[in-house]
């Protein structure tokens, strides 16, 4: 006891060996109590821990651990008790470290030291090398399983996306522009579509092909309505963009294809494949798609049915031709496997000019306006199933003759209560559109509109001259056949104008249109119509002249230079002396001008 009490008293040495908190602790410990009290508090484990500092209870208990347990563990034998009451540590034998047992970093009372135990430690080693690698292989294993599930899963959606019901036919039966099954009496038919419907259902392969008609003549309908028939089975439908990026989201949504989009590899730490061009996208498309069409193939034994519409959306410049060189490169190697035919639908010359140049399989379907007999039954099922009461012949004659047999505009005249009156309508339409596109200035027009006035001064050009070929035509309409609009060849056409970048745009605009066989004529019968009333207006002929007339005379002033020698004004002369090689003067020339002479002789007097 007497121990106890004597090892409390230098409480405060003990404490300055631990740290400078357990100092200030065991100082206002010793000032407050007396020795009973001290030994009350240390007896109390609760009131020791309250009291003294983490540190100077840590210190106390292994010091009192080693008091009773004999040993010298963690450096408890260095402490030793003198007359001055307070524990000093024995240099040079102090060590921390040991386990409980006294054995370990320190002495075991004086005695020798043990080595470390390596073996522990190497097997803690081991755990913690297999635990990490265990995780890494889990993790690869995990992103591997995912990324060829994905891979299957990519394959698995493009493949439904050409079972039987295809999107584009619920959106066109909804807006009514395909017949419902039972409807089938209100539809127009035509030769090419029994042409259209052996491609569609696969009888036909080793082609692509290329529909080439003007806006309204009912080429994407008769597609629609091949579909309808195997109810999309094996088809997709998509439309064409000028823009790349929307081009290739819409071929994307037609083949259920996200372009790795919803890929999440990189959770894995693996690179996702998005990070790239459209047109490289649009590559990788159709490397999928490649697959698939290998797989119907083996199951079905025949092709799969990619059809593109509006293909004149895409522009004439480096983009566009680049996508539509990669199209009709997977057209040409797809047809001659027999894995997939495509159909191009274009309402522009400029497609079918530029895929002739490499289009060894491609074959043109040319859809033109409906002959006069089926443009009229055409009308009468239009007004079938629009409810209205039906046409006497004379106004379905003139209905024709005004419209021809175009189905847009036919469809547009059905749905109306006054035809003739909506007939008028669509040749105002058609001749507004004319002048707002290629109205001509005359003389007075400033040399700032120059290149817009050429555009449009071509255009009247040639106008009037399809015009004075329609006068001079035998027959300009046959009973059977219907109209008979005037034409020329494309190159004919440039001669004309005198130019030759400007038709590609007319036929753009919907002004003039180039068949399949280069043939030059007015876009629609309403347009041809609308021809003849801007020719026949007063002053038409004079006016043109007058708008070209001033064309050239802002060209010819461009090139045009003027010197003005100011010295010859008010009666100014030159003196030009010639001499020889020696210096001695040959003639002289006197460079004057005469008062009241412009222009040399026989020139005018002011």
């Amino acid at each position: 006891m007497s121990i106890l009490l004597n090892s409390l008293k230098p409480t405060t040495s003990l404490a300055h060996s631990v740290g400078g908190s357990a100092l200030a602790a065991g100082r206002r410990i010793t000032a407050a109590r007396s020795v009973q009290d001290q030994a009350s508090i240390f007896g109390n484990p609760r009131s020791r821990s309250r009291l003294i500092n983490p540190t100077v209870h840590w210190q106390l208990q292994r010091w009192q651990s080693q008091q009773t347990g004999g040993g010298a563990a963690g450096g408890a034998g260095d402490y030793q008790l003198g007359p001055s009451n307070e524990i000093q540590p024995t240099p040079g034998t102090q060590h921390f470290g040991g386990d409980g047992n006294g054995e370990g970093g320190g002495s075991k009372g004086g005695g020798k030291g043990k080595n470390p135990d390596w073996k522990g430690t190497s097997f803690k080693m081991f755990e913690a090398a297999a635990t990490t690698a265990a995780s890494i292989a889990i993790l690869g294993l995990a992103g591997y399983g995912y990324h060829k599930y994905y891979k299957h899963l990519v394959l698995k959606k493009i493949h439904v996306a050409f079972e039987p019901g295809d999107p584009v036919l619920e959106l066109a039966a909804a807006g009514h522009d395909v017949p419902v099954p039972h409807d089938d009496e209100h539809w127009i038919w035509r030769k090419e579509q029994d042409f259209l419907n052996a491609i569609v259902r696969g009888d036909i392969t080793g082609h692509y092909y290329l529909l080439v008609g003007e806006k309204g003549t009912g080429k994407t309908s008769m597609l629609l309505d091949a579909m309808r028939k195997i109810d999309g089975d094996r088809c997709s439908m998509l439309e064409a963009h000028a823009d790349a990026e929307i081009f290739r989201s819409r071929l994307g949504k037609a083949i259920d294809f996200e372009y790795h989009e919803d890929y999440i590899g990189s959770l894995f730490s693996i690179r996702g494949p998005r990070e790239t061009t459209p047109i490289l996208d649009i590559e990788r498309a159709f490397n999928k798609l490649e697959k698939v069409a290998l797989a119907k193939k083996k199951e079905e034994g025949k092709p799969l049915i990619l059809i593109i519409n509006s293909m004149h959306l895409l522009r004439d410049d480096d983009e566009g031709r680049d996508i539509l060189e990669l199209l009709q490169q997977r057209a040409e190697s797809w047809a001659a496997t027999g894995l997939i035919t495509m159909i191009f639908n274009s309402d522009d010359y400029w497609v079918y000019e530029r895929l002739k140049q490499y289009g060894s399989r491609m074959e043109v379907i040319s859809i033109k306006d409906l002959p006069r007999a089926q443009a009229v039954i055409a009308l009468q099922k239009y007004r079938k199933r629009y409810k209205k009461p039906e046409m006497p012949a004379p106004i379905l004659e003139q209905v024709y003759e005004r419209v021809g047999g175009r189905l847009a505009f036919l469809n547009r005249v059905a749905k109306s209560d006054d035809p003739l009156k909506m007939c008028d309508e669509i040749i105002r339409f058609e001749k507004t559109w004319l002048l707002n596109q290629c109205g001509l200035l005359g003389s007075s027009m400033d040399d700032d509109v120059m290149n817009q006035q050429k555009y449009a001064s071509s255009a009247m050009v040639l106008v009037k001259h399809l015009v004075e070929l329609e006068q001079q035509q035998e027959v300009i309409y046959d009973p059977e056949e219907g109209h008979k609009l005037p034409q020329l060849p494309l190159y004919q056409a440039r001669q004309v104008m005198t130019r030759a970048e400007f038709i590609q745009q007319y036929d753009h605009m919907n002004i003039f249109t180039i068949d399949s066989e280069s043939n030059v004529r007015a876009d629609s019968v309403p347009m041809q119509n609308a021809f003849r009333q801007v020719v026949s207006e007063p002053g038409f002929a004079q006016y043109l002249d007058d708008t070209l007339e001033r064309i050239a005379d802002i060209e010819s002033l461009g090139r045009t230079r003027e010197i003005t020698i100011k010295d010859l004004w008010y009666g100014g002369k030159y003196n030009m002396t010639v001499k020889d090689r020696k210096g001695n003067v040959e003639k002289v020339i006197s460079w004057d001008v005469e008062e009241g002479k412009r222009g040399g002789d026989g020139g005018d007097e002011d």
